[in-house]
């Protein structure tokens, strides 16, 4: 089955924890630290794969998790770093955060390499935290969580020709006399539901893949028939075929289909109208065929170049195939522009600060501390260790999440939340009050 469109979530491995550790020297003091820190965590990679062209394989599995980083040893040991988790896409393939819709990235190249999900950093054994002021550090960080995220996978197909037209025009017995493809062929609306794709030789070393666009009907772009789904695939063709059934045969006017499957490709792309394309005026073998084509011909003029043939008895293909191929030479190779995220940054400065946190107050109305910085700084402490737990409060003060929460509202006792660390706030002043004394 194709399918070209899937749901998946990713998450980098954790990093690997740091350890407290002493080692057993001689006027050392209590032996000297020598924690060692963990392994970084492991990233989900994408890697762009000519091989595939479906997304078939994220239907079965939707899950992608890499290794997490190894805890610090004694002895200065790091722990071993994650492996990365490679995950192969179709060329073509568009990544999408899907909470956002956010473009994240576009594989278009064999090869291409993608970071959807990148590994955590390893905690810092208590090796890393002697200073002149303490000696003996019986602190060490927690592996920082991997990112994490859904993200929507959407395939766009890479072909240099897309035949377009109405249903039971043709297409696909014209795809399969000019290639090796071999499409469901019958005589009724809608007997091709997916994309067919096929390589079409001209001569040694010389070939160009053509694609069969199935289910555009007049409404396609609002999602009538089949095209809201595979209009998107229009997108990545560098020629288009318009393939019209000049006879008539389906009791439609073939000048009428023109201007509609013409205008449903400016609805959904008003590039598309940009796009080279010549009309295949198919079927005409069939009765009527001729004078239906004088009609066009009087009609387009010079706006269209028109190729009559019948895909059935191979009428007329030859002329149409060679055309298009010197149609491709003349827009040369075909160059893609690599999208990542980092091509969407504005990176102007404006003259305000980015907010390191934000904080609001839910409906249970527990102070909510929100931001990427704090919510690392709590996965990756310890908080079953009182000088690690210190040190969360230090840096809080230093980053001025204490403050922006009395700006909030937030008095002494009230809970606050950060990830899920659910504390109540302290005012050191109103706790010495309580206790009757300064503090001292």
């Amino acid at each position: 089955m194709f399918y070209d469109q899937a749901r998946i979530f990713v998450k980098g491995g954790d990093g690997g924890n740091g350890i407290v550790s002493f080692r057993r020297e001689k006027y050392v003091p209590e032996g000297g630290p020598n924690g060692g820190d963990g392994g970084a965590g492991g990233n989900v990679i994408f890697i762009g794969d000519e091989g595939l062209r479906t997304l078939v394989d994220f239907r079965y599995q939707r899950h992608y998790k890499a290794e997490r980083g190894e805890h610090g040893m004694g002895k200065n040991m790091h722990g071993r770093d994650g492996e990365d988790m490679t995950v192969r896409v179709p060329i073509g393939t568009v990544v999408k955060d899907a909470e956002t819709g956010a473009l994240l990235a576009d594989i278009t190249a064999e090869g291409q390499r993608y970071i959807a999900a990148k590994g955590g950093r390893g905690g810092r054994g208590n090796a890393k935290f002697v200073s002149s002021t303490n000696r003996v550090p019986m602190i060490a960080e927690k592996g920082e969580p991997g990112d994490e995220q859904w993200l929507e996978l959407e395939l766009k197909l890479l072909a240099d020709v897309g035949l377009v037209g109405f249903p039971n025009v043709g297409k696909s017995t014209l795809i399969a006399n000019v290639s090796a493809a071999r499409p469901k062929i019958a005589n009724y609306h809608f007997t091709t539901l997916e994309p067919n794709l096929g390589v079409v030789r001209i001569a040694e070393g010389q070939s160009f893949v053509m694609a069969d666009i199935p289910g555009l009907i007049e409404g396609a772009h609002t999602g009538a028939g089949l095209g809201h789904d595979f209009l998107r695939h229009t997108e990545r063709t560098r020629y288009l075929v318009h393939v019209l059934d000049i006879s008539g045969s389906e009791g439609r006017d073939p000048l009428e289909d023109y201007d509609a499957i013409n205008r449903e490709l400016v609805l959904y792309k008003p590039e598309l109208a940009n796009k080279p394309m010549v009309v295949a005026a198919n079927k005409m073998d069939l009765p009527g065929a001729e004078e239906q084509l004088a009609r066009l011909r009087e009609k387009l003029g010079e706006e269209a170049v028109i190729f009559p043939i019948s895909a059935a008895t191979r009428q007329g293909l030859d002329p149409l195939i060679y055309h298009v191929h010197k149609g491709l030479e003349e827009l040369g190779p075909v160059v893609f522009e690599t999208v990542t995220a980092d091509a969407h940054m504005d990176v102007r400065f404006s003259g305000k600060a980015e907010e390191r946190f934000k904080i609001h107050r839910d409906e249970e109305g527990v102070f909510v501390v929100t931001g990427k910085e704090v919510e690392r700084h709590v996965a990756m402490t310890d908080m079953e260790n009182e000088e690690s737990v210190a040190r969360l409060q230090r840096i809080f003060d230093v980053m001025g999440v204490d403050q922006a929460l009395r700006d909030a509202g937030c008095q002494h006792g009230d809970p606050v939340r950060i990830r899920d660390l659910e504390f109540d706030f302290i005012e050191y002043a109103a706790q010495y009050a309580d206790r009757g004394d300064d503090g001292e």
